[in-house]
């Protein structure tokens, strides 16, 4: 039961309930109402002024690590551009210098790796920081491109290098004879000088090199054997296939150490020296053939000898006048 509330009436002097009509009420009510809801907004308001809600400090901690994450991407992103930058730097200007390449054009390497709406997904999200996403994947795209470019560029290489170290093996590269068991260079390259055996002028397309009967000759490149026989002129001889357009010729042998159709790596002992053939004394004969043409030998011993070793030894095939063959 509601509790009754009184006032005294000095008119009639007694105590009368206290009737509160439904307008009074109303207002009653609207007012306190009112004066909470002021309260409530005061309230709030010093709340949002001097503190932070808990969820927005963690969305702060949130964003702020999110921003800290997003500088360093973009620290690694720089550093792997200028990785890649350099790696296409050495590759057009050392490996493709080298190797006798053409640099890959810039347009090759700066081509688009996708079409004008390859973004249009995150266009049409609408996000707050839609250019600045859709430069990082561009950016990224543009850095997978330049790689897939460069993996090509060193397969090529990588063949061509396969190819250079076969031919490089293959070229006559050292001495047939070696030093400590050479006496001297007899006869160097001459395309006019007098035979001493059959008295005519004759080309001597070749070096001689004076040593010892059964002193080892050497393959001077890797190649097949071509020829091994026996030949009026030569005596024992054997030609050896470099490929690439080289063959070499040993001549005087007395005898072989090699089969027709063997393949020989450089160094390997193919014979040994004689005086076989149209010879004076024992002595090796020694040519070397590019693309049918005779060629002089001394321009092919940089392989084992020293600077000074080298130049002596051309020195020394200059003034050679020993006539053998």
């Amino acid at each position: 039961m509601a509790k009754v509330k009184y006032y005294y009436d000095t008119e009639t002097c007694r105590y009368q309930p206290i009737i509160i009509s439904r307008k009074n009420f109303l207002f009653n009510i609207m007012g306190f109402l009112g004066a909470s809801m002021v309260i409530a907004l005061a309230l709030i308001y010093v709340y949002h002024t001097n503190f932070t809600p808990y969820k927005e400090i963690k969305l702060r901690e949130e964003n702020s690590n999110l921003k800290l994450e997003w500088d360093l991407l973009q620290t690694e992103m720089k550093a792997i551009k200028s990785d890649i930058d350099f790696l296409q730097y050495r590759d057009d200007y050392i490996y493709r210098t080298i190797l006798d390449l053409e640099p890959i054009p810039s347009t090759v390497r700066k081509a688009g790796a996708g079409g004008h709406n390859k973004y249009q997904d995150l266009s049409d999200k609408d996000l707050e920081q839609q250019a600045l996403i859709i430069g990082a994947y561009s950016e990224i795209d543009n850095m997978k491109r330049g790689l897939y470019i460069q993996t090509k560029s060193y397969d090529e290489i990588t063949k061509l290098v396969e190819e250079k170290e076969k031919m490089w093996a293959a070229r006559p590269a050292i001495q047939p004879i070696n030093n400590k068991e050479l006496i001297r260079i007899a006869s160097g390259y001459n395309p006019k000088r007098w035979h001493p055996i059959l008295n005519v002028w004759r080309p001597h397309m070749g070096l001689d090199f004076t040593a010892p009967k059964g002193t080892p000759v050497y393959a001077t490149g890797d190649g097949v054997v071509k020829t091994r026989v026996y030949s009026t002129s030569f005596g024992n001889v054997i030609f050896i296939d470099h490929g690439y357009g080289y063959e070499t010729r040993y001549a005087h042998l007395s005898g072989f150490n090699v089969k027709r159709g063997q393949k020989v790596k450089r160094g390997d002992c193919i014979g040994y020296v004689g005086n076989t053939g149209l010879s004076e004394a024992s002595h090796l004969h020694y040519e070397i053939v590019y693309n049918n043409a005779q060629i002089d030998p001394i321009n092919f011993f940089q392989k084992g000898l020293s600077n000074s070793e080298y130049e002596r030894l051309i020195e020394i095939s200059a003034s050679s006048d020993v006539i053998l063959d």
